[in-house]
């Protein structure tokens, strides 16, 4: 298909070499111009035409926008476009839209016959496009990062957002001040991609201005990072590091196997995500992904909520029936501290179950007597240093490597200090290990599935010995392929097996079922400073295509593992929190309802049913209500939510984790809480409905704004309100495209639009 939206290159008038200077390179369309200085390749123009904001305006002249980590045998060195002797630009023969940049004859340390070279081309999106960058050197030159592009300087506009997909999303205001940090010395976010990133792109924009888009269009998930920088000053800046395989070693050619686009547009975090959207969803991981496919457990889609409680059967599956009955649908539960090894210290030695192989079957198989089905905690990167098997094993020749052949040791217990250290998934000894150990849970102790801690996070490894690529490149990726394939083929005789990761990443989506996204209890777990709120980045994109779930939020204390040190133990173990944090408890479980998540509820015992009546009251009809929509909350599309007037009111938070004992109590803050929380889907068969959930204690009343082009509800389309009363004609969208609503205390509802 003829690209007729695609950039044009407007090439000045090159006339005189004495003039040069002043000349400008552009490449044009009707939403984007971009623009280098003719002489030295300087960026200078990245301008959205819409608004005649230019990103990079005021950039100094050293700013690079490219830079190359080298080495060349032990000596490590950069280079800059500011380093080359010569720059050229041109359009490619036969190609009009096209602009390529090159630079070559490199002054200091760098390589004699180094060329970087930059193609700039068009997209069928006339607000975008693909940038491209190759290194010609020599063969025993190794390239460590190319930084390509780097947007610095950019021009600040009022009212900026930052929005990253880390795992489910977030979203920053005044990113330059927010990040600058107390010290005012800056911070720099270096977010690896597959990984804590979740997808492949970042959004900065300013309300009602000018709007920058940076993505890859890597289809085969190979290593990489975007970065946000704030310098402290006021100075924010966006760039993409690419991480080489092997360091492009023996090739006299190094160029990564996929393009950045880059691009302007007018809009928020979900403009960005629908942009991305289009791609994405024409990758193979969203073509392949389990929801997708059908080929997820039955009963994992057909969970209506899940209790995450750790200890002993009677801690956990007891709980779960006393939830199942008095929700009167399917539970399910994420089971940690099954395990006969100390948590966080004693990985991989789960086995046996710390009350014991038959103790524990029995249980299980009584609870699936009652329909309830369990997934039990087993990480699947982590070996305790301090463990006999690290030692008897020799796991250390399979731990991941840094580049200095040392391992990394990570120290999660704040009780006892011990280590752990995270295994190579590229090396067949460390699946192999992980593989037999969930073998024998769902076969000697009727598990129903694996919950993979850690799982959507990769790490790069250098140990020349595992044969793997060194840092850059797909093998964790393929590592985790195989992993899930050989767990899923040594249980199939026995059951469907589920398999269940921490945090969110599309690379992930052919391997996981489920996917733990702990943002919606952002405020639980992490400081308030820098401010980020979480935003449902990633169902915004691949909703359809996976299920997310997984909730912090609990009425208790966290519990003590009995097998941690007893005098770090608290008096008095999930001791229920003060119900000033009741509105915190209902944030978390509103976010998830109308975000699509399946529900969750974390440390439940049965007495909380008379103990907090109110909150498990608005866990049970939010549940019962997405069960009675999953065309929209299970298998809907993410749609922009229609604007309203919710207010926003101070709360009292609290912020505690599983440590909280006697060395860390909770802590708590007050912060400025939406009341009521909506989110917009639309049904496979193309009907728009918006959820809507209130977390106060009065009623709420207040105005839906739709938009004729977004939504597709025009004046007098027909609105059904779905409650815990059922089904029940409400009302019609008026003439000025509003509708008015009125939820009572604690109230929740779906509306579901039909057209006139």
């Amino acid at each position: 298909m003829r690209r007729t939206l695609g950039l044009i290159v407007v090439l000045c008038a090159l006339v005189a070499a004495a003039a040069r200077s002043a000349e400008l390179v552009r490449l044009s369309s009707t939403r984007l111009q971009v623009g280098f200085d003719a002489a030295t390749g300087r960026w200078v123009e990245l301008t959205d035409v819409a608004t005649g904001h230019n990103f990079v305006a005021g950039a100094v002249a050293s700013a690079p926008w490219w830079s190359l980590q080298l080495a060349a045998g032990a000596k490590e060195f950069s280079v800059e476009a500011k380093d080359a002797g010569r720059f050229e630009c041109r359009a490619p023969a036969g190609s009009e839209r096209t602009l390529r940049l090159a630079w070559s004859e490199f002054a200091g340390p760098a390589p004699a016959g180094l060329r970087v070279e930059v193609v700039i081309s068009p997209t069928d999106d006339p607000a975008v496009g693909r940038w491209e960058i190759a290194v010609a050197k020599p063969r025993e030159c190794a390239v460590r990062q190319v930084v390509f592009p780097k947007i610095a300087s950019l021009a600040e506009q009022p009212r900026e957002f930052l929005a990253m997909p880390t795992w489910l999303g977030e979203l920053l205001a005044n990113p330059r001040q927010a990040l600058a940090g107390t010290t005012r010395q800056g911070t720099r976010l270096a977010m690896d991609y597959p990984g804590r990133l979740a997808l492949q792109c970042v959004a900065f924009y300013a309300e009602g201005g000018a709007g920058l888009y940076l993505a890859a269009d890597d289809a085969a998930a190979l290593r990489k990072a975007f970065v946000a920088t704030a310098d402290g000053r006021g100075g924010m800046a966006l760039e993409v590091a690419h991480l080489p395989e092997n360091g492009a070693l023996g090739s006299e050619r190094y160029a990564p196997a996929y393009g950045v686009r880059l691009g302007t547009f007018q809009g928020d975090w979900i403009t960005a995500a629908e942009r991305y959207r289009t791609w994405a969803l024409l990758q193979p991981w969203a073509l392949d992904s389990r929801l997708a496919s059908g080929r997820m457990p039955a009963w994992v889609r057909d969970t209506a909520l899940w209790v995450w409680n750790r200890g002993r059967s009677d801690e956990v599956l007891a709980p779960a029936a006393a939830m199942q009955r008095e929700l009167g649908l399917p539970v399910s539960v994420l089971w940690h501290w099954w395990h006969g090894c100390a948590y966080d210290t004693g990985f991989p030695e789960y086995l046996p179950p710390r009350e014991g192989a038959e103790s524990f079957s029995r249980a299980l198989a009584a609870a699936h007597a009652q329909q309830v089905h369990a997934m039990v905690y087993m990480n699947q990167r982590l070996w305790g240093l301090t463990t006999r098997s690290w030692s008897e094993e020799g796991a250390a020749a399979f731990a991941v490597r840094r580049a200095d052949g040392t391992y990394r040791e990570e120290v999660y217990n704040t009780f006892t200090k011990q280590a752990c250290v995270s295994m190579c998934m590229g090396t067949a000894f460390w699946r192999n290990k992980y593989a037999g150990l969930a073998e024998r849970a769902i076969r000697e102790l009727g598990v129903d599935g694996i919950y993979m801690d850690q799982a959507c996070s990769s790490l790069a490894c250098y140990d020349p010995k595992h044969g793997h690529a060194l840092g850059g490149g797909a093998y964790w990726m393929d590592g985790f392929r195989q992993l899930s394939t050989d767990i899923r083929r040594r249980g199939a005789d026995v059951r469907p097996i589920a398999l269940a990761g921490e945090g969110t990443g599309e690379a992930w989506l052919p391997y996981l079922d489920l996917m733990l996204s702990l943002e919606v209890s952002r405020e639980r777990y992490h400081a308030p400073t820098p401010p980020w709120e979480p935003i449902p980045f990633f169902q915004a994109v691949y909703h359809r295509h996976s299920i997310q779930f997984g909730n912090y939020s609990s009425l208790t204390m966290p519990p003590y593992d009995e097998l941690w040190p007893a005098e770090f133990a608290p008096k008095e173990p999930l001791r229920l929190l003060d119900q000033k944090y009741a509105r915190q408890f209902r944030l978390e479980q509103a976010r998830a309802f109308v975000w699509g998540q399946q529900p969750m509820i974390a440390n439940f015992r049965p007495s909380l049913l008379r103990e907090r009546p109110d909150e498990i009251a608005y866990v049970v009809r939010l549940a019962r209500l997405r069960q009675a929509t999953l065309d929209y909350l299970l298998h809907g599309e993410f749609v922009r939510p229609p604007t309203m007037d919710a207010r926003r009111e101070t709360c009292d938070v609290s912020r505690l984790s599983i440590y909280a004992g006697q060395q860390g109590a909770l802590t708590s803050f007050t912060k400025a809480l939406p009341q009521l929380v909506a989110g917009a889907w639309r049904s496979p068969a193309g009907k728009l409905a918006v959820a809507l959930a209130s977390i106060a204690d009065e009623p709420q009343v207040l105005t839906l704004g739709f938009d004729a082009a977004e939504h597709q509800v025009p004046t007098g389309s027909r609105v059904v309100r779905i409650d815990e009363q059922g089904r029940t004609p409400f009302d019609a969208v008026r003439e000025d495209g509003t509708l008015k609503v009125t939820l009572p205390p604690r109230g929740a509802c779906v509306l579901e639009f039909s057209r006139p």
